[in-house]
């Protein structure tokens, strides 16, 4: 799964991924709107947090925070311990699914 996300993660274009990231609204509505996709598809709620800590992994280590919260946000990952993260993977999908 890890190569999945990670290909598909790369197959974003450049221009595409700036929008996405420059305004947290619009990463948020993003990421709610894959969430959701991954429910449609029967996903466990275990197997979306494993999928968006192998984003968020993906995003620490190829992405620039753009904005004051992906900063914070990504200061609590680099912080964390891996259960920590993982918490912290639940915390960022019940985040979505409320925006």
């Amino acid at each position: 799964m890890k190569d999945k996300v990670q290909n598909e993660l790369a197959k974003i274009s450049d221009e595409t991924k700036g929008e996405i990231l420059e305004n947290f609204n619009q990463f948020k509505q993003y990421l709610a709107e894959k969430v959701e996709l991954g429910e449609n598809m029967g996903l466990s709620e275990e197997k979306l947090a494993k999928t968006t800590e192998l984003v968020a992994n993906y995003l620490a280590k190829h992405e620039e925070p753009r904005n004051r919260e992906e900063h914070v946000l990504l200061e609590l990952w680099k912080s964390g311990s891996k259960e920590e993260q993982h918490s912290l993977a639940h915390m960022l999908l019940k985040m979505v699914r409320g925006a």
